[in-house]
């Protein structure tokens, strides 16, 4: 017997939703079904591919071992079909876009409004996740596009940066360091450090940098970009954020600016795609677009 589509599609399904009855709701399928798919796939490969874990279901080591190789699987079939379906019909042209939240917030829009008025037949479609989640929905091809920070050293992700992103430390605008000609970056360990969730760009960008510096805060840990300016506005901490995402607040004095000696972080935004299948014609127009002098053009004149 061999592997199917079906049992493929059921064992990710297990993966990622952690339960045979969270998979079954998932696929709209019975649970039986999805218990004996998994249970095949498992003695096809020749090797438990999944285990009990309290009250729910993990992959083994094998399983673990096995996942990206059955969403290679299924997500190159399905650009495979997007593909043909493309070529039969140019109408059905769609470009999947998955963003950071703050590209997603405040980078993608201005390219997509840019890129849409010049080609109004490619359908579009913007996700927003963390930064893992991303790289992941790429390595997966659930996705067509990343926007993101620094890619991960992985031959599976192609592309490269197209656009500067710029960092600023902000502070509350009546912080006594605002304003100021540049603060050591031991002046600031005795702040409170605010960051993002597990998994987020700017989390790693917060992290690297007190760890560059030797520094030791006190941390606090907020769930959106929204959130961490208004607590900084506040006055309960400091933040490294993209300045593209604190522009207006700072322009407008609700935030001040901490100038440190030595500068910050310097970041760039990457557009990527995967390297283990030959981009589809939407996907190139896109790359090509975002990589060249219409794409920074887009993004300077997004007011």
């Amino acid at each position: 017997m061999a592997v199917t589509l079906n049992q493929l599609q059921s064992f990710l399904a297990v993966a990622r939703e952690g339960s045979v009855s969270a998979a079954a709701e998932k696929l709209y399928v019975t649970q039986p079904s999805i218990s004996a798919a998994v249970s095949a796939l498992s003695r096809e490969i020749g090797v438990d591919l999944t285990e009990r874990v309290g009250r729910g279901v993990g992959l083994t080591a094998a399983g673990e071992a096995f996942r990206p190789y059955a969403a290679d699987v299924l997500g190159l079939i399905e650009q495979g079909r997007q593909a043909a379906r493309e070529a039969a019909d140019h109408s059905m042209r769609s470009l999947r876009i998955v963003a950071v939240a703050t590209a997603a917030e405040y980078v993608v829009p201005s390219l997509l409004r840019a890129f849409g008025n010049l080609h109004p037949e490619i359908h579009l479609a913007l996700e927003v996740a963390n930064r893992a989640s991303v790289f992941e929905r790429v390595l997966e091809h659930e996705v067509d596009v990343a926007i993101a920070g620094r890619p991960p050293d992985d031959e599976r992700i192609a592309g490269h940066a197209f656009l500067k992103n710029e960092i600023a430390l902000i502070a509350a605008p009546d912080d006594p360091l605002v304003g100021g000609k540049g603060v050591r970056p031991d002046e600031l360990s005795p702040r409170v450090w605010l960051m993002r969730e597990p998994g987020a760009g700017t989390r790693q960008l917060v992290t690297e940098f007190l760890t560059e510096h030797d520094l030791r805060p006190e941390t606090l840990t907020l769930g959106s970009n929204g959130a961490i300016k208004e607590a900084v506005r506040l006055g309960l901490g400091i933040s490294l954020q993209s300045r593209v995402a604190v522009e207006h607040e700072l322009e407008s004095g609700s935030l001040g600016e901490i100038t440190v000696r030595g500068g910050l972080p310097r970041r760039q935004w990457y557009a990527l795609h995967s390297a283990t299948v030959p981009p589809r014609p939407a996907v190139s127009q896109f790359l090509a677009f975002a990589f060249g002098a219409a794409g920074r053009r887009a993004f300077e004149g997004r007011e």
